[in-house]
């Protein structure tokens, strides 16, 4: 018979570790609730030319790595590679922009995208997103910036920097791109290469392969080429970072995976994590709206892995063992002591008390091993006497100390333990 593994370059996400997966998603989004984001959720496939418009044809994105096909109706859909274009798509569609602004919005969710696999690299991965579209303030992209680091800090990462840039705007981009492209005319590249310089010239800047690195030494830069406008946001978002107590380093050659960003740019990198060190990044992206069809208005955001956080974590030794999943164990001895068990069951969980059951009609030396594995505090022993004293046996299964408790007061008992 066939037997079914997962997919090349995924991964399943299973108990007890996921709890800790919840945690670390949890805290990631834990500010941006804080801060007025709200929760929204956008299909994992979208029409192709959505990502082929918003994420840019240039990237490697695009051109390499989506999992595009055919559906039966012959359109063209892809997996997201990315959650921005398919909030902004949503965004436009839905016509939020007609409400107030900005329009704070976050996600969660799962990307696919067709790479290599190594450590740290999936062809699935979980990204929490934010964005907070149709105001241009410096003001907001400090918050932003400020709103992911806050996340990091929650989860008590130390080891990781703010990488800050500018990307101009329309205003001043095509002067510097010209510059920048004639800049790597005289440079000895591939064609590959130069037909990426041809789309989009920056992307080049991003080539990590030693003999085209080497070349970038002397190329302009974009910070260094920005109009009066964009120096003057850029400097308002350092100034109101600082007020915010967030540390950044200057990082004139950061280029982002994605083609639509322009002024505020950042990323940040973890140092243990090797090569692929980004653990989340993002930035404004002034033009994407009306790129995809829908009013002129500016919008900034970020997204940061969590399987990449998950490995931060672990590179700095911040990940115990799994919290318990159930604190209360419920152990019945006879047919009417399950039929009671169930209902205390029911009132420890009516309380707030994580509770499980001995299912499968086990006696007291298995049931009690399987209260032991579930990590529970508590073990609820009833059994025929105990029923006819109205009573259940209360043990601890860290001290192993135990009493009789009444049936009517057993709830309360262990949710005060418990506190």
């Amino acid at each position: 018979m066939t037997t079914f593994t997962a997919p090349k370059g995924t991964f399943d996400t299973l108990p007890p570790e996921s709890a800790t997966f919840l945690a670390v998603r949890d805290a990631l989004t834990a500010p941006l609730r804080a801060a007025g984001y709200g929760y929204v959720e956008t299909p994992v496939f979208e029409d192709t030319a959505l990502f082929a418009r918003g994420v840019g044809e240039s990237t490697d994105v695009v051109s390499k790595e989506m999992y595009t096909f055919d559906d039966r109706g012959g359109r063209s859909l892809t997996l997201r590679p990315e959650l921005t274009a398919g909030v902004m798509r949503a965004f436009i569609e839905h016509k939020l922009y007609a409400g107030q602004l900005p329009v704070k919005l976050y996600a969660v969710g799962s990307n696919f995208r067709y790479e290599r696999p190594q450590a740290g690299r999936y062809r699935h991965f979980t990204q929490v997103d934010m964005e907070a579209l149709g105001v241009d303030d410096p003001a907001l992209d400090a918050e932003v910036v400020q709103l992911a680091a806050a996340g990091f800090r929650a989860l008590k990462l130390q080891n990781f920097e703010l990488q800050l840039t500018s990307l101009g705007d329309a205003n001043c981009r095509p002067q510097y791109r010209e510059k920048l492209q004639n800049f790597l005319a005289g440079l000895d590249l591939d064609e590959d290469t130069r037909r990426r310089a041809t789309i989009n010239p920056l992307r080049v800047l991003d080539d990590k392969r030693p003999d085209v690195a080497k070349q970038l030494t002397d190329a302009p830069l974009m910070v260094d080429h920005l109009c009066d406008d964009c120096r003057r946001h850029y400097d308002q978002v350092r100034e109101y970072l600082t007020d915010l107590g967030v540390q950044w380093i200057e990082a004139p050659r950061l280029v982002r995976g994605l083609d639509y960003y322009t002024k505020t740019t950042f990323e940040f990198v973890h140092n243990g994590l090797g090569a692929q060190s980004a653990i989340g990044g993002g930035g404004r992206y002034d033009g994407l709206s009306k790129e995809l069809g829908g009013p002129d208005v500016s919008g900034i955001g970020y997204a940061v892995g969590v399987d990449r956080t998950l490995l931060a974590l672990r590179a700095e030794g911040l990940i115990g063992e799994p919290p318990a999943r159930v604190q209360a164990f419920v152990v019945p001895l006879g047919d009417e002591a399950r039929r009671r068990g169930l209902r205390i069951l029911a009132e420890l969980r009516n309380e707030g008390i994580p509770a499980d059951f001995a299912f499968g009609g086990r006696g007291l030396k298995g049931a009690m091993k399987s209260a032991d594995r579930s990590g529970a505090r508590f073990a609820v022993v009833l059994g025929d006497r105990d029923l006819a004293d109205g009573t259940a046996q209360l043990k601890d299964l860290t001290t192993s100390d135990q009493r009789a408790v009444p049936l009517t007061d057993l709830a309360r008992t262990v949710k005060e333990l418990l506190s």
